[in-house]
């Protein structure tokens, strides 16, 4: 058994900008008629079985209480934020259980749950689908993987190790030194994706890397800039790799059980997509429960 674990504020997005725009009534209904299409495809795959899909309902987390400039939902575009309600209908609607994030984010829930979900020996792998890159960190072995839906790409331990030059567990030290820009957090400065995953490759954690350049048991370019720079933001990278840390602990009542899908509900898929003015879609579906 696989389990399939969607990014949906990744795949409303996507749609957003990928999409043809759409008015029904007035309402902007572009990105949503595309996520349910794009939905309704996964669901259709060999071997998609069990399927959660969870959304930023609020963009702004419990992050945004640790560091003011963290991502909020400034500058996004009305009549997308007008659409995760509709979005989070849609997948109930096609019968997938949905996880409406407020407190913590989407990518806390989908590690919450990958982490649940990968320690249970009746899964054989679970499958978050998203590029995201904070949720690399949740990769293990060939047992826990990212798909790139898009592209088409499966990205598991080895892969992660190739494109970052650290393996899952170093993600967050890699992204606090780095910064995030999506994620609204500088990084240290002078330094950069070599400079960290050189680094990181050799001291695990961004803490055991020493202040004092002349204890350092690699060569890097600059490295007395490095550490020097390092040594000044000790408290300010700390809070970084907080904020890029993903949270296991989100409170979802599911069990791998409730995500087995069934089919979608047909009396409130037919009266949705007759709501967005998309009757087409609802023809299409072969199963309901």
């Amino acid at each position: 058994m696989r389990v399939h674990l969607v990014d949906g504020t990744y795949e409303l997005f996507r749609s957003y900008f990928g999409a043809p725009k759409a008015l029904h009534d007035g309402v902007e209904v572009g990105a949503t008629r595309g996520i349910m299409r794009s939905l309704h495809s996964l669901l259709r795959e060999d071997g998609v079985t069990h399927v959660g899909i969870a959304f930023d309902t609020v963009i702004e987390s419990f992050r945004n209480d640790l560091f003011e400039g963290y991502k909020t939902s400034f500058g996004v575009p009305d009549d997308l934020m007008s659409q995760f309600p509709l979005a989070e209908r849609a997948s109930e609607a096609l019968g997938v259980v949905v996880w409406r994030m407020v407190e913590f984010e989407a990518d806390d829930a989908l590690a919450t749950f990958a982490a649940r979900a990968a320690s249970d020996p009746i899964v054989d792998q679970v499958v978050i689908c998203s590029p995201d890159k904070d949720l690399r960190q949740c990769v293990r072995g060939t047992r826990v993987v990212c798909l790139d839906r898009m592209r088409r790409t499966v990205i598991d331990e080895a892969g992660v190790v190739e494109k970052f030059g650290v393996p899952p567990s170093c993600i967050p030290d890699w992204l606090a030194l780095v910064g995030d820009s999506a994620d609204g957090y500088p990084g240290v400065p002078r330094w950069g994706a070599r400079s960290a995953s050189t680094m990181l490759a050799y001291y695990g954690h961004l803490e055991a890397i020493p202040d004092d350049v002349s204890k350092w048991k690699v060569t890097v370019r600059g490295a007395a800039a490095l550490a020097e720079s390092l040594r000044q933001h000790r408290i300010d990278v700390a809070l970084y790799k907080t904020l890029a840390t993903l949270r296991e602990d989100v409170p979802l009542a599911e069990t791998i059980e409730d995500l087995r899908w069934q089919g979608a509900r047909r009396d409130d898929l037919v009266a949705f997509c007759d709501e967005i003015g998309d009757a087409e879609l609802a023809e299409r579906v072969e199963r309901w429960r």
